[in-house]
């Protein structure tokens, strides 16, 4: 077995072992069976009245909940051996920096992939036996790009892990690069276009505005679920806010590829000096 595939299956078994794979799963479960389930109490229904609707709402779930768990799970994944000491014994064994990080990496991500795709999967089987054959695709490319999320964020995470010098900063700019990608990102631009009229100048305009949606992981994962589905667009009026080329499913996932793939690059660089 090669080293990376080594520290692969150690990161995937130490998550088995601690119960964290079962742990998130169960909340995931959880929640998203409370949201589909109970999501129209307040106008006297119960149970998943729209397929569409109940999928908008686990997205906004989602969107708070996946992040997180990804950067609190990968924060502390090479700072955390630093402060150990383990991370020079691991670095004397016969492999490589950037094996060493690319197998945490992947050990972590088949963790979180487990976790994120078990917890969906009640929800996702309730809305196809609810709606047929017609909600398949639908909860697929759901889950899916909700795996895609949470390994966006966790490249994240391990680029904080390199860059930091202790756990408790590590954390920290963890929980600040959570804030800023779910919470604040929306709240900046929106005040934005809201404070100019809509119009940032000659040069971006409010529909080239909507580009810079590209610039969070998040607004991303929103794209890809909410903007496809016609129902919400005509609820909400996205179709005249976003530009229909951010409705390409190509270019999401592209994107959320790119989001993937930058951090971890940088962070194998960083750590492989």
């Amino acid at each position: 077995m090669s080293p990376l595939l080594a520290v692969a299956q150690k990161e995937w078994r130490d998550r088995l072992r601690n119960r964290w794979v079962l742990g998130v799963g169960l909340v995931f479960a959880a929640f998203s069976l409370a949201i589909a389930w109970f999501g129209g109490a307040g106008s006297g229904l119960i149970g998943p009245t729209s397929l569409e609707l109940t999928i908008t709402s686990l997205v906004s779930l989602t969107i708070y909940l996946v992040p997180l768990i990804a950067l609190l799970l990968g924060y502390d994944s090479v700072v955390g051996e630093r402060e150990r000491g383990s991370l020079d014994l691991l670095l004397a064994l016969p492999i490589t920096r950037r094996e060493l990080l690319l197998g945490k990496y992947l050990g972590l991500a088949g963790a979180l992939t487990l976790a994120t795709a078990g917890g969906l999967a009640g929800v996702a089987g309730l809305l196809v036996w609810r709606f047929g054959a017609a909600a398949v695709a639908s909860c697929g490319g759901f889950v899916g790009s909700a795996v895609l999320l949470g390994l966006a964020f966790l490249s994240l995470a391990l680029g904080i892990s390199t860059v930091t010098t202790d756990r408790a900063r590590a954390s920290g700019w963890a929980i600040a690069c959570w804030l800023l990608l779910v919470l604040v990102f929306d709240l900046l631009l929106l005040g934005l276009l809201v404070a100019t009229g809509g119009d940032l100048g000659h040069w971006l305009d409010g529909e080239r505005a909507a580009w810079l949606l590209l610039l969070n992981p998040a607004d991303i994962f929103r794209l890809l679920n909410v903007f496809s589905l016609d129902e919400v667009r005509r609820s909400y009026g996205l179709a005249a806010l976003v530009p229909p080329a951010l409705g390409n499913p190509w270019l999401m996932h592209g994107a959320m590829l790119a989001w993937i793939a930058a951090p971890l690059t940088l962070a194998c660089r960083r750590f492989n000096p």
